[in-house]
């Protein structure tokens, strides 16, 4: 589980395969590699991976096919790029951002990003899957970055609103018009959505018409009305 505050900006380089060498580059690199072991979780631009070997400045993970299918990591990687990274919470840990668990939902796009005069703000795109746990004001990580949901428009749009300091720490700042990213929703409008269709057996959060079955009558039968 993490909380989606970066704590360090790394690289990321395919060594063939399904296996990854994570390089840490920031100054704040100590707070990822102090006591970094094997077996441990990071999260990679939002993804859980597990250490398989420490390395001086980095670490060495696999990512399986479901992450390859559901995230960025699946697409076409000839080079080393940008990442953000933040190690699993502990026990007793600040939790400043939202529960992340690095289990992305899907992959979005930014389609512009817009500087004010007290910050960024950038509008992505995403899957209806996605979009379903979207909501004004709520939670939602990008690239494993909490972010507050300014807007939510039709067409599955929504915009964020980044602060300075999170643009200037994380890949935000690489980002152009276009870019993929990895989006996972609030876990717990996750929970929300399966323990209110529980009491059917035949329907699951996973079903992509299930929100149908929610009318004003199944609301007043149910004591929402």
């Amino acid at each position: 589980m993490f909380t989606g505050l970066i704590q360090a900006l790394g690289t990321m380089e395919p060594l063939g395969g399904d296996s990854w060498q994570i390089t840490c580059v920031s100054q704040s690199c100590e707070v990822i590699m102090q006591d970094l072991a094997y077996g441990d979780s990071v999260a990679v631009d939002g993804v859980c991976l597990t250490v398989e070997k420490v390395l001086k400045d980095g670490f060495i993970a696999t990512a399986s096919p479901e992450t390859l299918r559901r995230t960025t990591l699946g697409g076409e990687q000839t080079q080393q790029r940008y990442v953000n990274l933040e190690a699993s919470l502990r026990v007793g840990s600040k939790v400043g951002g939202h529960f992340v668990m690095g289990h992305v939902d899907g992959i979005g796009r930014l389609l512009v990003a817009e500087q004010t005069a007290s910050s960024w703000e950038m509008t992505f795109i995403a899957s209806e899957a996605i979009a379903r746990y979207i909501v004004p004001k709520g939670s939602i990580a990008v690239n494993g970055i909490s972010l507050t949901v300014a807007a939510y428009e039709p067409e599955s749009q929504f915009k964020v609103a980044v602060i300075p300091l999170t643009y200037a720490e994380t890949n935000l700042r690489y980002l152009v018009p276009g870019s993929l990213v990895n989006l996972e929703g609030d876990i717990f409008g996750k929970y929300v959505e399966k323990f209110f269709y529980s009491g059917n057996p035949h329907t699951t959060a996973s079903d992509d018409n299930s929100i149908d079955g929610i009318t004003p009558a199944f609301l007043v039968e149910h004591g929402y009305l």
